[in-house]
């Protein structure tokens, strides 16, 4: 049992952060990449005196592009692959990338990036010598082998959903995969190379924030996609599949206030009783490896560890579903030290909220969340607990500008209220711009220099800003709208974005609340 004694992960200091995927970092490679925009902008970091910066999944993106619904558990988004590197280190000639059409510089176009980074890749592929002692040893770990199986084969049947793969693949015959791998290992280990490259990529950025006192922190999803590794290779073990290999039960959230219909995400759902014979070993292995990756990891959807909401086969919506038990903190015994944050947004009850208890770990609050009239609201920066990762937004939210400007007169005053009744909470003495006339710009843009102070003045011990709010971005730059399927996952800064302003911003902030 984990209990109140030994539930002591968190370095409780003060501290703030930015939250900034890595696939809006500027770069001419039609993505943010691992390269120098990415030490630029821990250096950036640095001088903001924030000590956290939260990243997405690092893991591949398949249809849709979400991040969240990724083909494997246990791989790495080869677009973020800084092709500069592999040109200082001689295996590619500049040349070979730099004129090739990679999109708009300001919205990731996935489609170029499907066509074009693996073929780039193969070239470097081609040259690479594979002598490396720290390349023999990668493979001989075997960490990526079933993605690169996976990917190997995915080519083969044009990029096809396991499902609709010849039988024998289907069903993940060893005797016809060990044919097909002894027939195609240089294709698999041109996937493995791609794993390779960005790991020592990564470690290297890690290490280069970590030195200058930057924590990184990473996004671990509840769910995997149902075309992914896991469900076609070990979906007997894992998932709650039928005979047919088809989702009997599938994940989503019921209906609520934001959505009459619920959510139906379609992931399949896991087998916990099954899991629960070996000690939830998968489980347990999963969340090490993120923690080579990660300082700190943030659990998404931490809710369904307790209960999870399924939604039979043949429904369209969520409306009609059942919640099932989970593991509960058993799962977490073992991780009882590790700087875990649990994503505890959504419909939460007392088996949730006891799970948090357990555990230890601090929850997520949204201030953008808490500005319904009640002043006991959770989300309010006067209502936090310290053991709270407090958010102006998410990468789900409508940034802070876009949220206000889209308000209509009445309610945007009944705002302003509500933030005056929280400076006076606070103990906040905000001085707003002064305009001749009524300019509804510059009255947003001090709410939400306002909003951002509260943040940091509140007791949470952390305290996190995405960059959008950071730079008082609004229409056009949000990450993801929930339950839309087009423009997610795309938005991108530019290089002049992370500007001396900007930091003296934040780091005046830092200093004021001690962070």
């Amino acid at each position: 049992m984990i209990t109140e004694k030994n539930t002591k992960k968190e370095n409780t200091e003060r501290k703030a952060g930015v939250l900034l995927p890595i696939f809006s970092l500027p770069s001419a490679e039609g993505i943010g990449t691992l390269g120098k925009e990415a030490y630029k902008f821990v250096d950036w970091l640095k001088k903001t005196g924030v000590k956290i910066w939260q990243v997405l999944p690092l893991l591949p993106t398949n249809y849709g592009d979400s991040p969240y619904q990724s083909c494997a558990s246990r791989a790495l988004n080869f677009y973020f692959i800084d092709l500069d590197d592999l040109s200082r280190e001689k295996l590619l000639e500049k040349s070979e990338y730099e004129e090739i059409d990679w999109g708009d510089f300001s919205r990731v176009d996935y489609g170029k990036l499907f066509e074009k980074k693996a073929e780039v890749l193969k070239l470097a592929f081609k040259r690479f010598d594979g002598t490396q002692e720290s390349w023999k040893n990668f493979l001989k770990a075997g960490v990526y082998r079933d993605f690169a199986l996976f990917m190997t084969l995915k080519n083969k049947f044009g990029y096809a959903p396991w499902t609709e793969w010849e039988e024998e693949y289907r069903l993940a015959n060893a005797q016809a995969l060990k044919k097909f791998e002894k027939e195609n290992e240089n294709e698999i280990e041109f996937w493995q190379f791609t794993q390779y490259v960005f790991l020592k990529q990564w470690q290297r950025l890690k290490e280069y924030a970590n030195a200058r006192g930057i924590s990184i922190m990473g996004d671990m999803p509840i769910y995997v996609a149902y075309d992914s590794v896991e469900t076609w290779k070990y979906r007997k073990d894992l998932f709650m599949l039928g005979e047919d290999g088809n989702p009997s039960l599938r994940a989503g959230v019921p209906p609520d206030a934001f959505s009459e219909d619920g959510q139906l995400w379609g992931n399949p759902v896991y087998n916990w009783e099954k899991m629960k014979l070996d000690g939830y070993q998968w489980w347990k292995n999963r969340i090490e490896y993120e923690f080579t990756l990660f300082d700190i990891v943030r659990i998404d959807h931490f809710r369904g560890f307790d209960r999870f909401y399924t939604v039979a086969e043949g429904f369209e919506t969520a409306k009609l579903g059942e919640w099932l038990d989970g593991p509960k903190a058993k799962l977490f015994e073992d991780f009882k030290d590790k700087r875990i944050v649990a994503e505890d947004l959504g419909i939460i009850d007392d088996g949730v909220r006891e799970m948090m208890k357990e555990t230890g770990y601090p929850g997520m609050k949204v201030l953008s969340f808490g500005f319904n009239g009640d002043p006991d609201n959770e989300h309010k920066a006067s209502n936090h607990l310290k053991n709270v990762y407090a958010y102006t937004g998410t990468h789900d939210n409508a940034p802070i500008r876009e949220m206000l400007e889209e308000f209509d007169d009445e309610k945007l005053e009944n705002f302003k209220l509500e933030m005056e009744l929280e400076n006076e909470r606070l103990g906040i003495t905000f001085v707003y711009e002064e305009s001749l006339e009524k300019d509804k710009e510059r009255e947003i843009k001090n709410l939400c220099e306002n909003l951002m102070e509260q943040l940091f003045a509140s007791k949470a011990d952390t305290a996190i800003v995405p960059m959008q709010d950071v730079l008082f971005l609004g229409k056009g730059s949000r990450v993801n709208s929930p339950s839309t399927v087009s423009g997610n996952w795309t938005y991108r800064f530019k290089k002049d974005d992370f500007s001396i302003k900007a930091s003296k911003k934040l780091l005046s902030l830092v200093k004021k609340y001690n962070r």
